[in-house]
């Protein structure tokens, strides 16, 4: 028996039962199938209004269940359209079957397929829909299926930044720098794991109970961090970080206040001049997106190789070789680290080097590439200040295992690195760049370093609690700039031109 029949067979009953209650036509009209969405609002307004009800507060009970006149109108066409839903799903993929992991087939081929299986389902169920109730079950049903489930809307608006799962009924994300819970959630843990699987397999990735922990990347290079049971001991956890479909440029860092005009002709002038630049910053202060910024600056007849783990850099030149380096298979070979690909990249003739991130004894590799004739290159470190930055960078080489004295470690670095930009995301959400640094030399056993940039903390924040500061020029002059005259790089003696007092390190 179809839907539609049950519920007027459950209709004819209850009023055999209750003859003294005879059923209302407003009411009736509510509860059937046969009536369409827009006569069940209406009449559940004229209702509700009648009763002094808020349609939020009119809840069935257990004793007016059999009553359809004390029935509400809300409950049964959501139950409905959820089990049609499901119903919907399971017959896609009994009808669709290996076409769903069809290499040949396109992702467009695949979703115009899925569509018209999906209209033929829903007119087999013979259950009346509206237009809008229609297209909504149709996508829904897609997005389940082909796309990424409750997290495809969420990746498709543009203000979300970062979409966070913590378990299947609990999915955060950030918009403006703030984080809110939304009313997103998967139907079960077999379906977020379902998700998981989708992403990392087109990567070629893999995760299980024996490699439970995996990092991933979307077609657009959104950045994924999954992990699963056993070590995500609430439920399989899910981290996107939202890649800009667009590529941001130095305008839009200039609007956003990440920047100033004379930074961005200073850094401008940096990368053209072939310093080594490190972009230094914690978690999701916007360091791949400042180096996708640097990396704009690069001549447009110059070869460039990029290394990373996910490949996340949006370069806009043409004569580019991107590397990513892979994980261990199943058998737990296979791994190609990104000290490997560094090393290998020498040989592969660079004018430039951009590596995505520097997290362990790569950055010796890295050091001596810029040491020896592979200028301008570029690459972020996790840090909280530029101070930091060289410290990391000296633990970093010492992971590499060469037992290298200190003083030589620092010396490289020294020698190595020309400028720290240290970008920081503030309390109020925003992310701007606190410190342009110089790395000058040594003085005894220490990097001495000097701030060309420093954030103007002092401005003090609005009445939103939005910092009103930007970055200034310290007045002092680096020592980089002979080098520009040398190379015919003119930059604008405005550009130093500081309000702040030197601030010397």
């Amino acid at each position: 028996m179809k839907l539609s029949d049950r519920i007027n067979a459950v209709q004819d009953r209850n009023q055999a039962a209750h003859p003294a209650h005879p059923v209302n036509p407003a009411v009736k009209g509510m509860t059937s199938v046969r009536t369409t969405v827009p006569q069940r609002a209406a009449s559940a307004a004229r209702v509700e209004e009648s009763a002094g009800l808020h349609p939020a507060a009119v809840v069935p009970s257990p004793a007016t269940a059999s009553d359809p006149a004390a029935q509400t109108p809300k409950s049964k066409p959501v139950d409905v359209f959820a089990a049609m839903k499901l119903r919907a799903a399971n017959a896609l993929f009994e009808r669709m079957g290996t076409r769903f992991n069809d290499a040949s087939v396109t992702e467009h081929e695949l979703r115009s397929t899925a569509k018209e299986e999906l209209t033929k389902i829903i007119d087999a169920e013979q259950v009346p829909l509206s237009a809008e109730e229609r297209i909504r079950l149709v996508r829904d049903v897609a997005d389940d299926v082909l796309g990424y489930g409750p997290l495809q809307r969420l990746l498709d608006d543009p203000a979300v930044t970062e979409i966070m799962v913590n378990r299947m009924d609990q999915i955060y994300v950030e918009r403006k720098g703030k984080l809110t819970l939304t009313e997103s959630r998967f139907s079960s843990e077999e379906h977020l794991r379902k998700v998981i699987e989708r992403i990392v397999s087109k990567v070629g990735r893999r995760i299980d109970e024996s490699s439970p922990l995996v990092d991933a990347r979307l077609e657009d290079g959104s950045r994924v961090n999954a992990v699963i049971p056993p070590l995500a001991v609430g439920g399989s956890s899910l981290t996107i970080r939202k890649f800009s479909k667009v590529p941001l440029t130095v305008r839009n860092l200039i609007d956003f206040g990440t920047l100033t005009p004379e930074m961005a002709e200073l850094l401008d002038a940096c990368v053209k001049a072939k310093l080594n630049i490190i972009v230094s910053g914690g978690t999701g202060t916007g360091k791949t997106t400042l180096l996708n910024v640097l990396s704009s600056f690069l001549p447009g007849d110059e070869r460039i190789v990029t290394i990373e783990d996910a490949v996340e850099l949006q370069i806009q030149q043409q004569h580019v070789v991107r590397l990513e380096s892979r994980p261990p298979n199943t058998e737990g070979k296979g791994e190609v680290t990104i000290r490997e690909l560094l090393r290998n990249s020498l040989r592969m003739r660079p004018d430039r080097i951009v590596v995505g991130e520097v997290r362990g004894g790569e950055s010796l590799d890295m050091l001596q590439a810029m040491n020896t004739g592979h200028d301008g290159s570029l690459s972020t470190v996790h840090s909280n200040s530029p101070r930091d930055a060289v410290a990391r960078l000296e633990t970093l080489v010492l992971m590499a295992g060469m037992d290298l004295p200190l003083r030589a470690i620092r010396e490289q670095i020294a020698s190595a690195v020309n400028l720290i930009v240290q970008i920081s995301r503030l309390r109020d959400g925003s992310r701007r760049i606190t410190h342009v640094t110089e790395v000058q030399g040594m003085e005894g056993d220490i990097v001495t370093l000097q701030d060309a940039f420093v954030f103007d903390y002092s401005a003090g924040v609005d009445a939103h609690g939005r910092f009103l500061g930007k970055p200034v020029a310290t007045g002092i002059r680096p020592r980089f700039i002979d080098r520009f005259e040398d190379l015919g790089i003119h930059v604008s003696p405005a550009v130093f031109a500081g309000s702040l007092s030197p601030v010397a390190k």
